[in-house]
């Protein structure tokens, strides 16, 4: 069983920039494909960006150039960085853990993009 636990969500202004942080509980991080999704009530959860154990990313056309994912191995840590934030990127934001064929999901931060 894997726990993650996000952190950083809030309330932004149109072109600011939040950094969200997901912690993963378990010894073997390293391995863990990582990844964030978003989930507007009422629509579909999709993805954000993902990162493998071996630390390639893939980033969702929509925003490509604005948010940036990471993952540090030693804090056993995710990060996605969000840059030029538009009020269109209001959502609840879930971390994702794929670990040996499973899948595993954090409660979600609620980001707000509004002024």
């Amino acid at each position: 069983q894997v726990q993650l636990v996000e952190s950083g969500g809030g309330l932004v202004q149109p072109g600011g920039s939040l950094r969200l942080s997901c912690a993963a509980s378990g010894s073997t991080f390293r391995f863990y494909a990582m990844g964030w999704y978003r989930q507007i009530p009422g629509k579909q959860r999709e993805l954000v960006a993902s990162m493998s154990s071996g630390g390639r990313a893939n980033i969702a056309d929509s925003v490509k150039g604005r948010f940036t994912i990471s993952r540090d191995n030693v804090k056993n840590t995710v990060y996605l960085q969000m840059n030029s934030l538009k009020p269109e990127d209001t959502a609840i934001y879930y971390c994702n853990a794929f670990v040996s064929g499973s899948d595993y999901w954090g409660k979600g931060t609620l980001v707000t993009v509004s002024s």
